[in-house]
């Protein structure tokens, strides 16, 4: 059995051979950079240059001011990471991007265009070809108006939802003979919450 001694110096020779490959790779790898530079006509300048203006341009877009949370939702801005609604249930109000897991409202549905928001899903295509083909500052200002599109559809289809809702609302207390305000209004709050029940 050998002796730490021995084992140590086995250890150190084997080290020095390691380092020995390790600078023979490096060295190769380094002529085959002066290679390729010289071909080109490249200097360290040259390359120190193009890494200081990625660096710098890395250093712009993630300097940008944060918003908090809550200004976002204040402001009307999306939540990171969330897509505008494609499609709306018309009588209960909810919505579906068109990503991940339907909901069971739209789950075993074959035609689904009738449930897609009208003006949010026309112009979100829109969006996304003429993005494809814009630079910059005109993609961008493209995605706002898409979402500014989405937004003004699920909003209109939301309206209609509440209007439909007060107008049997009204409808409702307006058929029973209310011996008080109080009474005829919860009769329609047992109305809608039926009609809402059903729907569902």
């Amino acid at each position: 059995m050998p002796t730490i001694e021995q084992l140590r110096s086995k250890i150190s020779k084997l080290q020095s051979q390691a380092d020995a490959l390790i600078a023979k790779k490096m060295q190769a790898a380094v002529d085959q950079i002066r290679q390729i530079m010289l071909e080109h006509g490249l200097t360290t300048e040259d390359i120190e240059a193009k890494a200081k203006a990625r660096r710098n341009a890395k250093a712009v877009k993630g300097s940008a001011p944060k918003t908090p949370l809550k200004t976002r939702r204040k402001a009307g801005g999306s939540l990171p990471g969330k897509s505008a609604p494609k499609y709306l249930h018309p009588k209960t109000g909810a919505t579906w991007t068109g990503h991940g897991r339907a909901p069971a409202w739209i789950a075993q549905v074959k035609d689904r265009t009738k449930f897609l928001i009208a003006d949010g899903a026309a112009a979100a295509d829109a969006a996304s070809d003429t993005a494809a083909s814009q630079p910059g500052a005109a993609r961008k200002n493209a995605k706002a108006k898409s979402l500014a599109s989405n937004r003004a559809g699920v909003k209109k289809a939301v309206k209609k939802v509440v209007a439909k809702k007060s107008v049997a609302k009204k409808t409702a207390a307006s058929n029973k003979t209310a011996p008080s305000k109080k009474a005829a209004r919860k009769r329609a709050m047992k109305t809608i919450a039926a009609s809402g029940a059903t729907a569902k």
